[in-house]
């Protein structure tokens, strides 16, 4: 491999990019790259785990998927979502190994391309998604994938899961980030007032229309438009909708004139559409064509991990933002189930701040809705589930209830520390010793 041209590559390539080889040595690295890290690259000798994590071993021998051992295995590209300690701290990054190959097929080394992700972080930061857990993760990944096209999304969670924030998200990261992000709240709205808040009236249109007003597909002309609980639009609207968007082109109320539209689509809801397709209440043309991308946003419950730093997180933003959690609160915090996930914990830590006479926020100055649930256990013997999902309930258990070192505990389990490791990120737990 002729390092000269990898490296006039590498200068091509708008991000930070680095070519390593087999043993994970930097040899070739762009500037972008080397303003990414306070750490200095040196080549021929530098190691990518070093460089980007600090650390003195690959990824993988610290519980995180390592993308170099990715592409040993498939000999294809691989990608993974890492936390980056960058020049602005800890940092997520989207990175994307590619295997380089010579002309015998043998593979000589790596190109590894990182794109950063800004509209989330592993610690408290305003205005970003908080977390680490690897359900988070998988999120942030196909997050940052939707953003960069102009392809229908369509979020689907739980109540409280933070809808609204990823799709501000997915519009700040997208090409028309400068542009209006408009919000149409689906619920509540009956036929006629959907029809005007979203093409406008003109004056004299119908009674009470004393002056004409823009809808809202026309303020956000040229941004996104957020159909927050698409599932609620009457099905007497949903065919106009639909048209709406086949043509990209409507009318006013009362108006003659063909407007034409142009905004990126994000839709949102908590219930299923598919059932609601098969019941005849959700219009199956209309369906696929807002469903271009699907995500499916975590309940609280399935990323249990990211819990203390949420409530870190929100803790700063009260006015009790000098206060703490003892260990005893954040560990009864996160084996409560919060079925109003995120929007139910800050309220909870909103209440717990308040009730606290100490700087010091302990267990007992918890709501009553959290103190009073008993914690989960195993379930019966007699529940019938696969063997992955009964260590999976063990396993999160463990890291509930646990508090020996992850050596001790590995050799507990008959296991090497490693092949713990693998098994909690599989999971997506996280063991904190």
């Amino acid at each position: 491999m002729n390092i000269s041209v990898v490296q006039s590559m590498i200068n091509a390539i708008d991000k930070p990019a680095i070519f390593i080889d087999t043993d994970y040595r930097i040899l070739a690295v762009n500037e972008s790259y080397r303003d990414t890290y306070e750490t200095e690259v040196v080549i021929g000798t530098s190691r990518c785990f070093e460089i980007s994590h600090g650390h003195t071993s690959p990824c993988d021998k610290h519980g995180e998927e390592c993308p170099i051992q990715q592409c040993k295995q498939s000999n294809k590209a691989s990608s993974v979502m890492h936390i980056h300690n960058t020049e602005s701290g800890k940092t997520y990054c989207d990175i994307l190994m590619k295997p380089i190959t010579d002309e015998n097929g043998i593979t000589t080394g790596f190109l590894e391309i990182l794109d950063r992700i800004n509209f989330a972080a592993a610690e408290s930061e305003a205005n970003k998604m908080i977390g680490s857990s690897q359900p988070f993760k998988n999120m942030l990944t196909k997050i940052n994938r939707a953003a960069k096209s102009e392809i229908a999304v369509l979020l689907h969670g739980e109540t409280g899961t933070g809808k609204e924030l990823v799709a501000k998200a997915l519009h700040a990261s997208s090409r028309r980030a400068d542009k209006p992000f408009v919000v149409i709240e689906c619920t509540g709205l009956n036929e006629n007032l959907f029809e005007s808040e979203l093409f406008g009236h003109e004056k004299g249109a119908f009674t009470g229309a004393t002056h004409a007003k823009k809808g809202l597909i026309e303020i956000a002309h040229g941004g996104t438009v957020f159909f927050d609980e698409i599932a609620d639009v009457p099905l007497s609207m949903q065919v106009k909708l639909l048209r709406l968007l086949e043509t990209q082109c409507y009318r006013t109320v009362g108006g003659i004139k063909q407007r034409k539209a142009n905004f990126r689509l994000i839709c949102a809801s908590h219930k299923n559409l598919l059932d609601l397709v098969d019941k005849g209440e959700f219009r199956q043309d209309l369906y696929y064509r807002i469903a271009g991308f699907p995500i499916e946003l975590p309940s609280l419950s399935e990323r249990k991990e990211d819990i203390p730093s949420l409530a870190k997180h929100f803790l700063s933003q009260t006015e009790q933002h000098f206060k703490k959690f003892s260990p005893r609160a954040l560990k009864r915090l996160s084996q409560y189930r919060f079925p109003g996930n995120i929007r139910e914990l800050k309220s909870v830590i909103e209440i717990a701040a308040l009730m606290a006479n100490e700087d010091i926020i302990d267990e007992e100055d918890l709501p009553d809705i959290v103190l009073n649930e008993k914690p989960s256990g195993m379930p019966l013997p007699t529940d019938v589930m696969s063997l992955d999902k009964a260590e999976k309930v063990y396993l999160a258990k463990i890291c509930e209830t646990e508090t020996m070192s992850i050596e001790a505990l590995a050799e507990k389990l008959d296991v090497s520390t490693r092949t713990l490791y693998r098994k909690l990120q599989k999971y997506g737990l996280k063991y904190d010793t």
